[in-house]
């Protein structure tokens, strides 16, 4: 997600469930959510790669022929790309100035893009991503995912919201909990294989959600990555993309000159 430090902090402060694929919703009682075991997970880096570091990173995806689509955010310098991995860009297209740009995914030949608090979602065309509509949604956009029938949105709360992939239309809301209790500030999201991978704004902690009950199933500590980045608050992990065909993720964070391949193993 985006936006400076001290926002984020007071709407996160002020909020339980509130604050700065495809399968249905289920309702879950919190005392049998309690009793699922959370697996403790790091990161393994495999390999890095070069990232521009004036990217202010909100949105992050490999698509299947292994280019990058990054989403980035900042009032004035907001915008989405396409880059090869070894960091050539391909294409870009601007947001207009007064936008914050958030989290992006891609759903066939669409690519939709979120602004922080303006409630708008930009429906791109995937190829040149130049625009194509607009279309409104309540409340603050953070981080966005697809899976093959839904779109999963965060928006900053423990909620993650189910869209539909065509028109953008709210379908549901479900509560992301830990052990029966509610997880606020989710953030960027990657939807894989039933599972949805959250980080914890201001964190270095990636969740691993049910997409069906919204348990969280294990907490990834991603504090061993190396921040490159410029000393500032807001330079925190940000960045969430799985490597088609394999078990990897790439990561990364705002204005990190680096992205991380990397595999999940157990805590020791």
């Amino acid at each position: 997600m985006s936006r400076r430090i001290l926002s984020c902090v007071l709407a996160l402060s002020s909020a339980t469930v509130s604050s700065c694929g495809g399968s249905p919703a289920v309702d879950t009682p919190a005392d049998a959510l309690s009793d699922t075991p959370v697996e403790q997970l790091t990161v393994e880096i495999v390999e890095s790669h070069p990232f521009n570091d004036t990217s202010f990173t909100q949105g992050l995806e490999m698509e299947e022929d292994g280019t990058l689509l990054v989403g980035t955010g900042w009032t004035g310098e907001s915008r989405i790309y396409r880059s090869t991995l070894d960091g050539r860009e391909l294409t870009s297209q601007d947001l207009e100035p007064h936008f914050f740009g958030e989290g992006i995914t891609r759903h066939g030949d669409t690519v939709w893009q979120l602004t922080w608090q303006a409630g708008l979602a930009i429906e791109r065309d995937a190829e040149s991503l130049a625009e194509v509509s607009r279309v409104s949604y309540p409340g603050e956009g953070w981080g966005l995912c697809s899976f093959d029938d839904e779109l999963i949105m965060s928006d900053g709360t423990a909620e993650l919201r189910r869209l539909d992939p065509d028109t953008f239309e709210e379908r549901s809301r479900f509560t992301v909990t830990r052990e029966g209790e509610p997880v606020a500030g989710l953030n960027e999201l990657e939807c894989v294989d039933g599972e949805i991978y959250a980080n914890v704004f201001l964190t270095t902690d990636i969740l691993r959600i049910d997409a069906a009950t919204g348990d969280v199933t294990a907490v990834i500590d991603a504090s061993s990555l190396p921040n490159r980045a410029t000393d500032d608050p807001n330079h925190v992990l940000n960045g969430i993309a799985a490597v088609p065909g394999t078990d990897r993720f790439l990561l990364s964070g705002k204005r990190w000159p680096d992205l991380y391949e990397v595999e999940l193993v157990a805590a020791q």
